[in-house]
């Protein structure tokens, strides 16, 4: 896989404008400028889980006795039902967090960023593709500043969007996503089977 469809795969599950509306109803309680430091630290914090399991992907699997089809499979389902859910979204909060509250690697860094989908796929990726993990960390760092900067300018997108927009945008990602993961679900099933 090439850094711009990896990065484009990672940065359609980190699904940004997807999570902004969560961002924005978690940090308005925070000061404008404390808020910046929040969201600075936290996508910093996501980084470097990401950056963990990519380059300890193989390892990961290994102790765990996981084959790439296992993961390839598997990894599909997940996207699968993440992709529906941002087609047919469901009420209800997810934060967890007290009114005011500043979070603390959860819920924003984890699952919001880095989150068990971007996880697998990034075990996935490392596993198919163990000599280019150099390229798989620069497609890593594509996804993310281009998450980041969403986020950061969170108010000039939900501006530009409004709700409505945000929404629309999230389906069409949600659309992008079970195509991809059917066929990764395909491909796991095609490498199982021997084909």
């Amino acid at each position: 896989m090439d850094i711009l469809s990896a990065a484009t795969l990672l940065f359609l599950i980190m699904d940004p404008l997807g999570n902004l509306p969560i961002f924005l109803s978690i940090l308005k309680h925070i000061d404008a400028k404390r808020r910046r430091i929040v969201l600075i630290r936290e996508m910093l914090f996501a980084l470097a889980i990401l950056m963990l399991f990519l380059f300890a992907g193989q390892s990961i699997m290994d102790f765990l006795h996981v084959q790439p089809e296992t993961l390839s499979i598997s990894g599909g389902i997940i996207l699968f039902i993440i992709a529906i859910k941002m087609i047919f979204p469901s009420a209800g909060s997810i934060t967890g967090l007290a009114a005011g509250e500043e979070p603390f690697i959860v819920p924003l860094a984890i699952p919001l960023i880095a989150g068990p989908t971007v996880i697998a796929t990034l075990l996935l990726l490392s596993s198919q593709n163990p000599t280019q993990l150099l390229e798989l960390s620069a497609a890593v760092m594509i996804a993310w500043t281009g998450t980041s900067v969403i986020l950061m300018f969170n108010g000039f997108f939900h501006k530009i969007l409004g709700e409505r927009g945000l929404k629309a945008v999230e389906r069409l990602m949600g659309l992008l996503l079970v195509m991809i993961s059917t066929q990764m679900f395909l491909d796991g099933i095609k490498s199982y089977v021997g084909m």
